[in-house]
């Protein structure tokens, strides 16, 4: 009977049309293609910080964190929200669900923000929104450091020429200046020369205000002409300040600024520093728009920085001192060549098997035609070259070759046995149509479910899934169009009697001959196969429970990062001794780079840098583990070490976070944070805990006798006021210069803030006109409280950040906190997760369930092409053998289950059930047309098919072989899922040649059966296994 495949045989310029149309067509699609690391996820954090200087940090949470929060939480689209109060600053971060429009929450948040602005204290600063989407680290980071211009002119040349130039380039959403620092006017009060003179804070205030203006005059309006009015009402220069009055005695004496303070062009912020290879610097980081090509967006800044090195005023220096996309070329770099490797070893493989080179020749056609015509499916459905749809295409070239090694070993089957060329080539294309269309819409149906994925996994693997889908379907087409062709053409009846096919065909003769006598063995032994069939079934569910679990495995990104805390009082001079040794201690590494710091009061963020994979031997877990131990030797910190996340979403580079949340207060939940630090740290599992918040920060409270205050008439406001300008730092306006604002802030010289008791020197008018210290109505008490009040979801939390020890996983951690939660916490209090702990646990068995449903699809697919209830059973018992196979090495601790595990796992189901269509829909042909009886049927199927699956399993196996040698750039995940792939496919091959044909004749009712007994017997099993844990 005609099929439609002896139309493309009969008409082979056609064939050649359709082929070449579908190369052309993905050649120029590949060419429109953004190229990124990742498919695009839109990962947004919205910040909010308000400053209201010189508040506690109760008062900020009270009157600032707390009214921002209950508005914020009724925004759209939060996934969960944090919040951080601490003296002077209010910080709190929405966490946007993935995928969310970020410019939408943006604009709902901005929202929320402006309708309770109103409500906020007048002294508190306008709340100031950030938007931060895709990964929360710069693409780039450049170092800027110079020995003779200060931090501060430094950040003011980056603001002003570096910064516009860099973010006019398109695709550039933000570029941050880090450790910077802006210029201020500063008037360092001396209290003493003020209380001499009867100079009160308000008085400077006042005169500050009053004699610096920025005055916008206006326009003459004349007949014909209107001409623009300037007034120099503002100071602009610190002389200039220093001679504004800011009292006049009762003799007339004038007193000026300079009488009471020394004025000076300094700096906002003088508790942060930053060093770039021990010297000290500023940084920029340049962060991509979710839209944006990162690579080519970064190879246009880096274009752009020799012209901004030769702009810069000497002294300046610059360097690049990290880029991200050097991890991502490298990476793609690595998967393009793992896909020429594979290619060739495939190549290898065929003409092994088949001996000739014409043969080979057709099944290698496939590969270029494939690869290269999925890009205009990829294109049509805005999808770009990342590393996961390059890793399909790795998985791609063992599959897509399948279906022509089908069409050709037919073929050549029919050419051994006498047929002409042409007639083999109309048959075998006949003969092999099902199947290789059954084939086909089982692979492609496997990913599915993938593909419709919400959460993480399915912003992943969504192209993933559809691109590896798009080149089975494609593959399938070419095998059916081109492939029976270019036997037609190829194939001729004395290719067999060359010596490499002689040799070939004899040992494949050879191989089948033993083959079929030892399956007529293991038919006669049925009893004992269905009885091994039953415990391997039987293992597939135990053998889930063991391997640890991760999100995904940790790749060598070229950075190893680490924090490290100090003890609460602790100010940016403490921090700066103890930090001091550590760029020499990186520097010591042989794969070190370039390193950073990042100092604030209590707490430093620094990396290590390393050299490019081709110029180091040091791994990145080597350097890890040297650089905890070095920075652990260093005394008067807390170091934590960790290595970046995998994936770009999630926050936060540790392993493991969770909050412990409360109703009730701070003091309440802190005992417990602390009890279950103690215990995750004696498990064993944790490598380090910390908590995020410490009860131990040393406070001082200056309490008034507010009667005696009275009457001496001294008002709150007042008391407030000067402790705020003295110890707080307020600005109290602006200046100008270069054509852009800056803040004046006076505040008392350090000698005079030394120490809390200092306060008590400071001296405020009275009633009378007399000015008195406040240690006349105030005296100092000392009490110990949290260093910032933490919240989570607006309750009351302290966060616990930590990561585990080498030999456990997140996986591991998150049934620790399960099992502890339990255990300790009492009914008010309750736990979440965040950050990459969180993305984990919501992902949880999302792969599992996507694995069932690729089960059901794959059985109604099948069922329809089979017409059949039966055989789908017969084809897919050979499933969860291949799924016991691929996780031996998993529970060998040879890898965990994570996302690419579990790709791969489900990537198995369509490779093994390929192997069983292939034998099940032969042996359903021999038994309508020769009415062979069903034992015999399977025994010759199994074995007319021997060379055939044998083929597609090595090619495929052989193809998994650069991944498993992979080393640097993204070699890890390569590894993970070439392992499950290879091991699975090798122990479900061995299965599918024995066990299938056996279980072949038990179809029906007893197979049905032999299932549903396996599952109970599991079940019971489970049942009892869980009750004894």
């Amino acid at each position: 009977m005609a099929t439609f495949t002896d139309i493309f045989i009969k008409r082979p310029v056609l064939a050649v049309v359709v082929s070449a149309l579908i190369l052309l067509f993905g050649i120029r699609s590949f060419s429109d293609m953004a190229v990124r690391q990742y498919p695009k996820m839109d990962n947004t954090t919205i910040t909010i910080t308000t400053s209201y200087p010189g508040a506690s940090g109760d008062l900020v949470q009270g009157f600032i964190t707390s009214p921002l929060e209950k508005q914020i939480s009724t925004a759209n689209g939060i996934d969960y929200m944090t919040s951080q109060s601490t003296d002077g600053t209010s910080q709190i971060q929405a966490f946007i669900k993935l995928n969310y429009d970020p410019e939408k929450a943006f604009v709902d948040i901005m929202s929320k923000v402006q309708q309770v602005k109103g409500d906020l204290p007048p002294a508190s600063q306008e709340p100031v929104i950030i938007k931060s989407t895709g990964s929360q680290t710069g693409m780039l980071y450049v170092a800027f450091s110079s020995k003779t211009l200060s931090s501060q002119q430094i950040t003011d040349y980056i603001s002003r020429v570096i910064q516009p130039q860099i973010e006019s380039i398109q695709g550039v959403a933000e570029v941050q200046i880090l450790g910077g620092s802006v210029f201020a006017m500063r008037a360092w009060l001396n209290p003493q020369k003020m209380a001499s003179l009867g100079v009160s804070m308000t008085d400077v205030q006042d005169a500050l205000r009053s004699n610096n203006f920025l005055s916008a005059a206006g326009n003459t309006k004349g007949k014909y002409i209107q001409v623009a009015i300037t007034a120099e009402t503002e100071a602009k220069t610190p002389e200039a300040f220093q001679q504004l009055i800011v009292k006049r005695g009762d003799d007339g004496e004038i007193i000026r600024l300079k009488d009471v303070a020394r004025v000076e062009l300094g700096k906002e912020d003088y508790d942060t520093s930053v060093y770039f290879n021990n010297t000290r610097g500023v940084f920029i980081s340049v962060s991509p728009t979710p839209e944006a090509n990162p690579l080519s967006m970064i190879t246009q800044v880096r274009n752009l920085m020799p012209k901004i090195y030769k702009q810069m005023p000497p002294g300046l220096s610059g360097k690049i001192v990290y880029d991200a996309t050097k991890f991502i070329s490298a990476s793609i770099k690595e998967v393009i060549e793992t896909i020429f490797e594979a290619v060739i070893i495939v190549i290898i493989v065929i003409f092994a098997f088949l001996g000739s080179f014409r043969t080979v020749t057709i099944p290698v056609v496939t590969v270029p035609l494939s690869l290269v015509g999925i890009f205009t499916f990829m294109n049509m459905m805005g999808y770009s070259i990342n590393l996961l749809t390059l890793l399909a295409m790795v998985l791609a070239i063992g599959l897509v070759v399948d279906d022509a090694i089908v069409v050709v070993e037919n073929v050549y089957r029919h050419v051994e046995e006498g047929m002409e060329v042409f007639d083999a080539s109309i048959k075998g294309a006949r003969d092999i149509a099902t199947p290789i269309i059954s084939m086909t819409i089982t692979l492609a149906a496997v990913y599915v479910p993938i593909g419709f994925m919400g959460g993480l996994t399915g912003a992943l693997f969504k192209e993933f899934a559809f691109t590896l889908a798009g080149a089975v379907v494609i593959s399938g087409i070419i095998a059916l169009t081109l492939s029976p062709m270019m036997c037609s053409k190829l194939f001729s009846p004395t290719m067999a009697q060359t010596r490499m096919v002689r040799i070939v065909d004899g040992t494949f003769s050879w191989l089948r001959s033993r083959y079929e006598n030892i399956l007529h063995h293991v038919m006669k032994g049925r009893s004992v196969i269905y009885g091994f069939a039953f415990i391997v079934l039987l293992s597939c569910f135990f053998m889930f429970l063991f391997p640890k679990q991760e999100l995904a495995p940790t790749e060598d990104q070229g950075v190893v990062f680490f924090t490290a805390n100090t003890q609460a009082d602790a100010n940016i001079d403490y921090v700066e001794h103890y930090t001091a040794p550590i760029p020499k201690m990186f520097a010591s590494l042989p794969s070190y780079s370039h390193s950073f710091l990042i100092n604030v009061p209590g707490q430093i963020f620094g990396a290590v840098i390393l050299k490019p994979w081709d110029e180091r031997t040091q791994t990145q877990e080597q350097a890890f583990q040297i650089s905890k131990q070095k920075l652990g030797t260093i005394p008067g910190l807390q170091t934590q070490v960790m290595q970046p996340p995998p994936f770009p979403v999630g926050g936060s580079s540790l392993g493991v976070q969770f909050s412990l949340t409360t109703t009730n207060t701070f003091k309440y939940l802190y005992p417990y944070s602390q009890r279950f630090l103690d215990d995750a740290m004696k498990s064993g599992i944790f490598l380090f805990m910390f908590n995020m918040v410490q009860y131990d920060k040393p406070e001082f409270d200056i309490k008034l006798n507010r009667s005696m205050a009275s009457q001496m008439g001294i008002n709150m406001h007042d008391v407030a006021n000067t402790l705020a300008t003295a110890y707080g730092g307020n600005y109290t306006n602006w200046f100008s210069m270069f054509n852009r604002s800056y803040k004046v802030i006076p505040q008392v010289q350090r000698m005079f803030r030394s120490n809390i008791y200092k306060s008590m020197d400071l001296y405020l008018p009275t009633l009378s006109g007399d000015f008195i210290p406040m240690s006349t109505f105030a005296h100092v008490t000392h009490r110990t409280g949290p260093q910032m009040l933490t919240n989570f979801a607006q309750l009351t939390a302290v966060g616990l950040m930590g990561a585990v020890t080498p030999g456990h996983t997140v996986g591991d951690a998150v049934d620790f906190v399960q099992q502890e939660a339990k255990r300790i916490l009492p009914h008010d209090i309750s736990y979440d997760y965040m950050g990459q702990t969180r993305l984990f646990v919501q992902e949880g068995n999302a792969l599992m369930v996507a694995f069932i449903f690729s089960l059901l699809i794959i059985y109604l697919v099948l069922a329809a092409q089979f017409d059949s209830l039966k055989d789908p059973l017969v084809v897919m018992t050979t499933v969860p053998m291949a799924i016991c196979g691929a996780l031996l090495p998993l529970n060998w601790g040879l890898a965990t289950i994570n996302i690419y595990t579990q790709i791969g796992l489900i990537t198995l189901i369509g490779l093994i059930t390929k192997h069983g269509i292939l034998i099940v829909e032969f042996a359903n042909t021999l038994i309508e047309e020769k009415n062979l009886s069903i034992e015999e049927a399977a025994i010759q199927a199994a074995a007319i098919r021997f060379r055939p699956v044998l083929m597609t399993t090595f090619a495929m196996i052989f193809a998994m072989i650069p991944l498993l040698i992979a080393e640097g750039a993204g070699a890890a995940s390569r590894f993970d899922i070439g392992l499950v792939i290879s091991m699975g496919l090798g122990v479900g091959t061995l299965f599918t040649l024995f066990i299938l044909p056996v279980m072949y004749i038990m179809k029906g009712r007893n197979l049905l059966l032999f299932l549903l007994t396996v599952i109970i017997v599991a079940y019971c099993l489970f049942t009892w296994f869980f009750k004894i844990l």
